[in-house]
C-alpha cells in the first residue's frame, strides 16, 4: 500500500471576510440608546468635538475676509488704454490675429484678448515679448515720463539752493 502524506497541522476553520457581526459592538445612534448603553456601562465617556456638525466655515465669510475685501490697497494695476490700443494697432498693421500673436509669444489667446481689452494685469515679459513680435515699443504702464530739467532749474529745485559741496573741475 502506497504511503500518502497527509499534513494533519494546518487550521482550517472558517474565516469571516467583509462585514460580519460577530466581534462587532453596537454603536447607539439615538440619544436614548447612548443613556442605556452608559446605564449598562457600556460607553465610558461621550466627548463633543468643537465645531462638529456643520460646515459653516465654508459658508460664511470672517470678519477678517470681509475686511480684506473691502480695503482698497489690493486693486490691482490693469493694462492702461494707451498700452490695449497700441497693442492692438500694432497687430492690426501686421494682419494678425490675436491667436496668431498668441502663438507667436507663447501664450494663451485669452491673454491677449485681456491686454487688447484692458482687463489684465501687466507683466514686463509679455509686453516685451510683444513689442518683439510686433516690432514697436509699446507704452509701459506704471512708468511716468521722467521731466527734464534745464540747465538753470537743474541747480535750484523751486528756488532752493541744493545742498552739497562744491563740484571740483
Amino acid at each position: 500500500m502506497p504511503n500518502t502524506n497527509i499534513q494533519t497541522g494546518q487550521d482550517w476553520g472558517t474565516v469571516n471576510v467583509g462585514r460580519a457581526s460577530a466581534g462587532r459592538v453596537a454603536v447607539p445612534k439615538t440619544a436614548m440608546g447612548v443613556t442605556r448603553a452608559k446605564a449598562m456601562g457600556l460607553v465610558a465617556t461621550q466627548e463633543k468635538k468643537f465645531g462638529a456638525g456643520g460646515n459653516k466655515s465654508a459658508h460664511t465669510a470672517s470678519v477678517n475676509a470681509k475686511k480684506i475685501e473691502e480695503s482698497d490697497e489690493l486693486k490691482l494695476n490693469k493694462v492702461d488704454k494707451s498700452l490695449s490700443k497700441a497693442i492692438q494697432q500694432a497687430r492690426m498693421a501686421k494682419k494678425m490675429t490675436q491667436k496668431d500673436l498668441a502663438t507667436k509669444i507663447n501664450e494663451k489667446p485669452q491673454v491677449v484678448g485681456e491686454y487688447e481689452s484692458g482687463k489684465a494685469v501687466p507683466n514686463g515679459q509679455i509686453i516685451v515679448k510683444m513689442e518683439r513680435v510686433l516690432g514697436v515699443k509699446l507704452p509701459r504702464p506704471g512708468k511716468k515720463p521722467a521731466q527734464k530739467l534745464s540747465a538753470a532749474e537743474g541747480a535750484t529745485k523751486g528756488g532752493v539752493v541744493r545742498g552739497g559741496p562744491p563740484k571740483r573741475r
